[in-house]
């Protein structure tokens, strides 16, 4: 029994390794968000500045584990024992909870995710000992630290709503003041710009950054014999005003002398500056579990009392990390960061939700998201009412974004925001986690880097009349994800406790082996899907402005669309034929997918319709025939799909013989149209669309057929209503999606016919 302690440390180590890789890839989004989403350099360099930071602030932490070691629990009130199997269970879950955010790309707390799993498990093991000493729920708080829970609870709330607000509030001073010209401003406009966002991220590097290190408790002659930490608490305003005149100074002469943009130089101070803080405040979220875990197996080791008699006292004092350990964390930090696909998940949400122009929303509107927006309309309204109609003209004036011409021949890739907003969303979030740190208040570098990049998206305009419900759900979702992370991680981490209390010897590699198990499955199932969506067939939007050139590029859509949809008219039989409802679901899935592509490219029409040429008006016409076509095909194929699964999943009748039977040869009919289709549009051999409409006759006679066999059925031999109902509706689907297939192949043939012609004749002339 006595080793099973040493094999929970080896695999506690293993476990801190674990939870450096996904804890870096949740929390990631807190410094990389701003510098990527503004394009403002680089991505290589982006990535060489924050494994910077990242380095040097795992590297100058001090590794103090009070939140692990006494923070949520009194620890003296524990036995050896007791306090591994708090630590374990809290491993096994932060990883699998961290990972699981990951996989979905929601950023979460790992602050709120560790502090509510040691609650979690402390509170399992408090009451596991309550109940067999015959105690009283109320001397659970002799255990728990209770007031550390609230704090949490009380730190979401107040970062939710303070840094959306002062984010949102900044953001729009500041782009009332510079414009989207900030660029052709003043040189000392920019230089006082620069002055304060600089000042507020270096004070942050000393409030957040490096009063956390080893060096903040120390003495210096040169502060006059006090410690750094007092220091820096004592001379807030001659700091910030020393800070304020220098960066100020240097900014005008970089703006000047040295030609420098002002804007991306905060955006990578800044980034710094984050990862910094991130890696010198944040390791103990990671590996702090794990090192208090390996203090307490170091003393009861010299100590050669029973596990269960050795009261755990010595986690109540301030014990530093190995710098060799904290080197070690950061280096698994940096090489996380460069190459976890994960991570750049969890930035993508952030980024899409913030951006300044058009994206594909991840996110579906709700009751909540829709009462906000209306609610922020009422209220746009009633100010419109109170300000002067000059004061709003120039105030829209200000907002105004510049227009970016793009030639039609080629792409750009434009940032999701300017550098001002960038700066902004920096500075902010520096400011408030510095005050919050200089104040003790548990606020989330999370939450407040996320919720100022929601404000400044909001003031900034970015959440317009197309996106904002869509947008508002997105944050409502993330904030969602927040409170289920401490509801999540509290439960899951007192089961697990138990269950390990329960029999440790047994559950400990159970659990263990699960844990593993489950991180490589999500890893797996991860890179599986990344390769899929990068290697399956997708539809792209038209960007030709001639009909030449749309019919030529509307081609590879249609091979993709009636390719698919082959797949899935096929699937729904073999499923009914089967009764395979796993089969059905999937089908499912795959048709909702396709349908969400071509209504996609519906909604790029505006776009393609405003990069048309004068002369190509007629190709708009043809375009959206194409698209009404397609979006027809897919509503059938969606409906074939749903009705089928439906009828699977209620258990009702399986269908006769007969009918499977007719149903594979219309299927068996529709393959040879859909293959000769595919060929002729993978191939661009256009004449052939003339052989394959001539069979059109064949085809609705074939389905007509079976329509009236299953009448005379009907009417004689057939006893289900619920199988005629299927049959009939799956064969007059199916004569829709003929219909709709054959429309646009006739589209097709004429307008290509049409273009061809012109040609020809100019040809013969010559």
């Amino acid at each position: 029994m006595e080793n099973i302690y040493l094999y929970m440390i080896i695999a506690l180590a293993l476990l801190a390794i674990a939870d450096l890789v996904v804890g870096v890839s949740n929390d990631a989004v807190n410094f990389l968000n701003s510098a990527i989403g503004s394009k403002a350099i680089s991505f290589k360099t982006i990535m060489i500045v924050a494994s910077l930071g990242v380095a040097v602030g795992a590297v100058f932490s001090s590794g103090m584990m009070e939140v692990a070691r006494k923070g949520i629990f009194n620890p003296g009130e524990f036995m050896f024992n007791e306090i591994m199997i708090i630590f374990m269970a809290v491993m096994i879950t932060d990883i699998l909870l961290l990972d699981f955010f990951n996989s979905v790309g929601m950023p979460t707390s790992t602050t709120v995710s560790i502090v509510f799993e040691l609650l979690g498990a402390a509170v399992a093991i408090a009451l596991i000992k309550i109940g067999h000493d015959n105690g009283n729920f109320s001397d659970l708080i002799g255990y728990i630290n209770t007031s550390k829970a609230s704090q949490i609870i009380f730190g979401i709330l107040l970062s939710v709503v303070v840094a959306f607000s002062i984010g949102a509030a900044v953001q729009w001073v500041s782009r009332l003041l510079l414009s989207y010209n900030f660029e052709k401003k003043a040189n000392w406009v920019g230089a006082l710009f620069g002055g304060i966002a600089l000042t507020s991220i270096t004070y942050f590097i000393f409030m957040k950054g490096l009063k956390g290190t080893s060096y903040a408790s120390q003495k210096f002659d040169l502060l006059g014999g006090l410690k750094m930490s007092d220091f820096l608490e004592t001379n807030v305003l001659p700091i910030i005003a020393v800070s304020f005149a220098f960066w100020s100074l240097l900014s005008y002469a970089l703006i000047v002398f040295a030609k420098t943009n002002i804007y991306k130089l905060i955006i990578i101070v800044g980034t710094f500056a984050l990862a910094l803080a991130f890696a010198g405040n944040d390791l103990v979220n990671f590996i702090g579990v794990p090192v208090a875990a390996y203090n307490a197996f170091n003393e009861w080791s010299a100590s050669g009392i029973a596990a269960a008699d050795f009261p755990m006292d010595v986690l109540a004092a301030k014990v530093p990390t190995n710098n060799i350990l904290l080197f070690g964390a950061g280096l698994v930090m940096v090489l996380t960061l460069w190459f976890s696909s994960k991570s750049k998940d969890v930035v993508k949400t952030s980024l899409d939700l913030s951006s300044q122009g058009e994206t594909k929303e991840r996110f579906q509107p709700n009751y909540l998201s829709r009462s906000f927006v209306r609610f922020a309309v009422l209220m746009s309204q009633m100010s419109s009412y109170i300000l002067p109609e000059s004061w709003q003209a120039k105030i829209d004036k200000q907002f105004e974004q510049p227009v970016i011409v793009v030639g039609k021949d080629k792409k750009i890739d434009l940032p999701a925001f300017d550098l001002v907003r960038a700066a902004v969303n920096l500075m902010v979030a520096a400011v408030l986690i510095s005050i919050a740190t200089s104040y003790k208040l548990p606020l989330s570098t999370t939450y407040v880097t996320f919720m100022v990049a929601m404000g400044t998206s909001l003031a900034d305009r970015a959440w317009g009349a197309e996106s904002a419900v869509y947008r508002v759900a997105g944050v409502i979702n993330v904030i969602g994800g927040w409170f289920f992370t401490a509801l999540s991680a509290f439960i899951a981490s007192a089961l697990v406790a138990y269950l390990l209390n329960l029999n440790l010897k047994v559950m400990f590699p159970i659990l263990l082996l699960a844990a593993i198990v489950l991180l490589i499955r999500s890893s797996v199932a991860h890179s599986k899907k990344a390769k899929e969506a990068k290697a399956e067939d997708t539809l792209t939007k038209a960007e030709s402005s001639s009909i030449q050139g749309v019919i030529l590029e509307s081609a590879g859509n249609i091979a993709n669309v009636v390719k698919r949809g082959n797949r899935v008219y096929t699937n729904a039989i073999n499923g009914l034929a089967k009764q395979d409802l796993v089969l059905l679901k999937k089908n499912k899935k795959q048709i909702v997918k396709l349908s969400s592509e071509v209504d996609e490219l519906r909604d790029n029409i505006f776009y393609f319709i405003k990069n048309l040429d004068e002369s190509s008006i007629g190709a708009s016409n043809f375009y959206i025939h194409i698209l009404g076509y397609l979006q027809d095909m897919t509503q059938s194929l969606e409906y074939i799909t749903k009705v089928s699964h439906k009828h699977v999943q209620n258990n009702h009748k399986k269908l006769k013989f007969n009918q499977i039977k007719e149903l594979k040869e219309v299927d068996e009919r529709f393959e040879i149209l859909f293959n000769n289709t595919k060929q002729a549009f993978e191939t661009q051999s256009f004449d052939e669309i003339g052989v394959i409409l001539s069979r059109k006759q064949e085809i609705t006679s074939l389905v007509s057929n079976k329509i009236q066999k299953q009448v005379e059925r009907t009417r004689t031999e057939e006893s289900s209503p619920k199988n005629t109902t299927l049959y009939f509706s799956l064969l007059l689907e199916t004569k829709d999606l003929l219909n709709a297939t054959m429309n646009l192949l006739e589209e097709y043939y004429n307008a290509h016919d049409a273009s061809v012609k012109p040609a020809t004749i100019s040809e013969e002339n010559e």
